[in-house]
């Protein structure tokens, strides 16, 4: 399939870090934390995965960081991934904008984006004990399992495209 990475930010209750291990166990993938990431080191892969939970409606900082780092990434493909207290609503609640804009201003093809509710006590929920208390659940992580399916099936496929244009582009 090709080199892949899952790059994840998981802080308090672990909620992310659950979704990326699942994430990374089918697609076999190498499982990291931006500290632990060589920018220098990414181009070898081929799909990439940046995820975190949400903090003040966007991805976590060192994750964002990370990105604003990262050279020319063209040809290269990535997904997106998140746990939030809050829903995702596209164009209205939208924590991913921010993200997806820096990986598009790198090069990167996005092909997905996952997101699922996950325990928080950030303020203002601390006083009221937190939110989303058991998640990300068992029904959460299945959705995760079966988004990377789906991912790996989208890289498969656009591979498999590229290949092809390529051959026939050489054989004209």
């Amino acid at each position: 399939m090709g080199r892949v990475m899952v790059i994840y930010v998981s802080i308090h209750h672990g909620n992310t870090e659950r979704v990326a291990k699942v994430i990374a166990k089918v697609l076999g993938a190498t499982l990291a934390k931006p500290s632990e990431v060589s920018v220098e080191t990414l181009s070898e892969y081929d799909l990439m995965g940046f995820g975190s939970g949400v903090y003040y409606g966007r991805h976590h900082k060192s994750l964002l960081d990370l990105v604003d780092k990262l050279p020319d990434m063209r040809g290269k493909r990535a997904f997106i991934f998140s746990t939030s207290g809050l829903r995702r609503i596209p164009f209205i609640h939208d924590f991913s904008k921010q993200l997806r804009k820096k990986l598009e201003e790198r090069g990167f093809e996005i092909i997905g984006e996952f997101s699922c509710r996950g325990f928080t006590t950030h303020w203002p929920f601390n006083l009221i004990g937190g939110i989303n208390k058991g998640r990300s659940n068992e029904e959460d992580l299945k959705r995760a399992e079966a988004f990377a399916r789906e991912m790996r099936n989208r890289f498969r496929r656009s591979r498999a495209c590229r290949l092809w244009l390529v051959a026939m582009g050489s054989s004209m």
